[in-house]
């Protein structure tokens, strides 16, 4: 009888350790692991198709993953991935990526693209994506350093109307050419 009350005591113990141990909210370096898989280990991108999160402006994010949660903004799995959060986690992952240092890519950029796209950037975008894209006003993403892929596809969906832009920002950027984006992607992405 004795050993009985002993072991229900030990598994009622268990019981309630492993219950108390769910009831911890998670840490935000322990939600990003969930990012890990596609934006890269706290959040150095290793695919080019694939913003890298560290270092990005805090306002960006909770801006971008609220848009994703909401449906204003799509993606492939973004859209139903930022629904599991709640606005409170979003935040705290958004102020861990911040900490991170920002990770510059490495990709392979036209030498001549990159000259033409700093001329794009001194007359339409310097305003906004401060110091070569590597800091931000508002809610500016950081752009300097991603992969050259990725910055094509979003601002191929910009130059399209697939993607909203600001008005502020519409109006600085409605001339460019599609040429005029290109160069641009690749100066962001020869900026380290």
């Amino acid at each position: 009888m004795r050993r009985k009350l002993s072991v229900m005591t030990l598994a009622l113990g268990a019981m309630v350790v492993s219950a108390a141990a769910y009831a911890i909210p998670p840490t935000a370096e322990i939600l990003s692991y969930a990012c890990a898989g596609c934006h890269g280990t706290s959040g150095a991108s290793a695919g080019p198709s694939m913003p890298s999160l560290a270092g990005q402006n805090k306002a960006f994010f909770v801006d971008a993953m609220k848009k994703f949660k909401s449906g204003e903004r799509t993606g492939t799995v973004m859209a139903r991935l930022a629904k599991g959060y709640s606005d409170e986690q979003i935040v705290a992952m958004a102020d861990f990526f911040a900490k991170q240092k920002r990770a510059s890519q490495t990709t392979e950029i036209d030498p001549a693209l990159v000259a033409q796209g700093k001329v794009v950037y001194d007359n339409a975008c310097k305003r906004c994506h401060l110091e070569s894209g590597k800091e931000f006003e508002e809610d500016t993403p950081v752009v300097a350093g991603q992969w050259l892929k990725y910055l094509q596809i979003q601002m191929g969906e910009f130059r399209d109307g697939k993607r909203k832009i600001s008005d502020k920002k519409a109006e600085k950027v409605k001339s460019l050419t599609a040429a005029d984006w290109e160069a641009a992607a690749h100066f962001y992405a020869s900026q380290k």
